[in-house]
């Protein structure tokens, strides 16, 4: 099966059972993982989803970069409502293992042949066309246990509102494929309001083109309409990168939002970019950043060298690299350097005979082991210390297998919670998601937790906040005052109170305010609001 095939993709950095059994132990003693937590509410679903480029029925070419744009859009809503969709790296690596083009548009019969190739969960087809001077957006879910195709979910809406028409069908679709989740529209419509259409048309038309200069035109002028596009930057980076441009590549990798799926990656080639032209302490900092969310063998590697770079030592980071995959000749090999630059000879030697033990062939490793076994030699006279070596690809999806592990064994520990112990985790995690501006999956979350607990304030209060932040006022009300009904809450009487302020009930709103500061005097946020407060009712001097 073609999974299988994605799967090695997925895991080919990560080479032997007792390496990823070692990088398990090694991170599950970070930090709670948000996503893990969330994912483990909809254990035991099919999730795995593949959405095709849709079908251009628009008759016009110029919007022929709308079939890419659709699979972007829905795959990023999907994956925060708990799905796991394939990538557009993984959809164009298995269409070519299928002897399919990038651009295919399946049948009916096709889309069948394909799922069950695939083994995916589900698969969306699609197709937009344009009505007057809006678009209509039209897909279906196959469902690929029972091989069966759901009736055509649609959407429609001005052209310039298109992103919105997209995360419209995204909602609906979801429905589709999980009857129960409730999720309001108006958080999916959220996720992609600060997004304007021309930049994201550019970052599509960026990524799609086969142009290496038509690509980066694209993107540049994606990131200058919309500075803080995470993806764009990204690609960008990419871009940079493989051109050699290594000092505009680690600008671009740096604009990588932290929340963004591509923020551990965007770190890896950031510090690549770093050791390139020179910049050993912040290529250090780059790669110490992603080890501490996944400390595999190629991120602590290229940590190392890049300490031993600065004349450091970094033998202790070899040693990590080298546990971590055991099986990797340069792990071996960077170590037995560092050893013998420390003074550990002995140690080192062994280390080289390992890494030639792995690859026999390796000529720079024969030369440098016969020298120090000969020093005298003059095999050992020209041999020149040579550099550790750099890891220069990264694997993202082995991060991910490694994480879906993680959210396995998240999601076990979480069922052996009480439903209030629970409740008050997933709202905990639910609030990190808020504060970092992930609504969609905040929304779910605290709706995990009511689900659990219903009398749990916190998770009323923070629906409350979500809704606001959609524009759903009277579902922020109810919100908050359910939340009120069960325990004073700081986030619920500021709720109320931004929306009074909105709504001119100053009264109300200083009732509020001063509500909250009995809660948390030192509270900045609230602080902020009684000024606000008192500036509009005329009471500042």
């Amino acid at each position: 099966m073609l999974l299988l095939l994605l799967f090695r993709r997925y895991v080919q950095t990560v080479r032997s059972g007792a390496a990823l059994a070692l990088l398990l132990t090694l991170v599950v003693g970070l930090h709670a993982r948000a996503q893990a937590v969330s994912d483990a509410a909809n254990a035991g679903k099919n999730r795995i989803l593949l959405v095709l480029p849709f079908d251009n029925g628009t008759g016009q070419p110029n919007l022929e970069w709308i079939r890419e744009a659709a699979p972007e859009i829905l795959d990023a809503r999907f994956a925060s409502a708990g799905f796991a969709p394939m990538s557009r790296a993984d959809r164009m690596y298995a269409l070519d293992h299928l002897g399919l083009p990038q651009h295919f548009q399946p049948s009916r019969a096709s889309a069948l042949k394909l799922a069950q190739t695939l083994d995916v969960d589900s698969i969306i087809v699609g197709s937009y066309r344009i009505e007057g001077t809006g678009i209509v957006a039209e897909a279906r879910v196959l469902n690929v246990p029972r091989l069966r195709m759901s009736d055509a979910v649609m959407a429609r809406g001005e052209m310039h509102d298109m992103i919105a028409v997209f995360d419209s069908l995204a909602w609906r679709l979801t429905r589709v494929m999980d009857p129960g989740f409730s999720v309001a529209q108006d958080t999916f419509l959220a996720a992609g309001a600060s997004l304007r259409l021309d930049a994201f048309e550019q970052y599509i038309r960026g990524i799609s083109e086969p142009d290496q200069q038509e690509r980066e035109r694209h993107l540049k002028q994606s990131v200058a309409l919309s500075p803080n596009f995470s993806p764009a930057w990204m690609a960008l980076g990419r871009e940079d990168f493989n051109g050699q441009q290594y000092e505009e590549a680690a600008a671009s990798f740096a604009k990588v939002s932290p929340n963004d799926s591509d923020a551990l990656e965007a770190g890896f080639y950031r510090g690549l970019s770093l050791l390139y032209f020179g910049s050993y302490a912040q290529a250090q900092d780059a790669f110490a950043g992603v080890a501490q969310e996944l400390p595999l063998a190629e991120v602590v590697n290229n940590e190392a060298v890049a300490v031993s770079r600065q004349n450091h030592d970094g033998t202790g980071l070899f040693v990590q690299a080298a546990a971590a995959d055991p099986n990797d000749a340069d792990y071996h090999f960077n170590l037995a350097l560092s050893l013998k630059r420390h003074g550990s000879e002995s140690n080192a030697v062994n280390e080289m005979n390992q890494c030639l033990k792995l690859r026999p062939t390796d000529a720079e490793a024969q030369k440098l082991l016969a020298a120090w076994k000969s020093p005298k030699s003059a095999d050992a006279e020209d041999a020149a210390e040579p550099l550790e070596r750099i890891v220069r690809t990264f694997d993202a999806g082995a991060f991910k297998q490694a994480a879906l592990m993680m959210d396995q064994m998240e999601a076990t520990r979480l069922a052996a919670l009480s439903p209030h112990d629970r409740a008050v985790k997933l709202s905990a995690h639910a609030k990190d998601y808020f504060n970092r501006g992930l609504l969609l999956e905040a929304e779910r979350l605290f709706q995990s937790a009511e689900i659990d607990d219903g009398s749990l304030a916190d998770a009323h209060a923070g629906l409350a906040a979500v809704r606001e932040r959609t524009g759903d006022v009277a579902g922020a009300r109810k919100e908050a005052n359910a939340a009120l009904k069960l325990s004073p809450s700081l986030d619920a009487y500021l709720v109320l109170g931004r929306l009074d302020l909105a709504s001119n009930h100053m009264d109300d709103a200083s009732r509020e305010v001063g509500e909250a500061l009995k809660i948390d005097p030192a509270s900045a946020t609230a602080k902020e609001l009684n000024r606000q407060i008192e500036a509009r009712s005329g009471k500042t001097q």
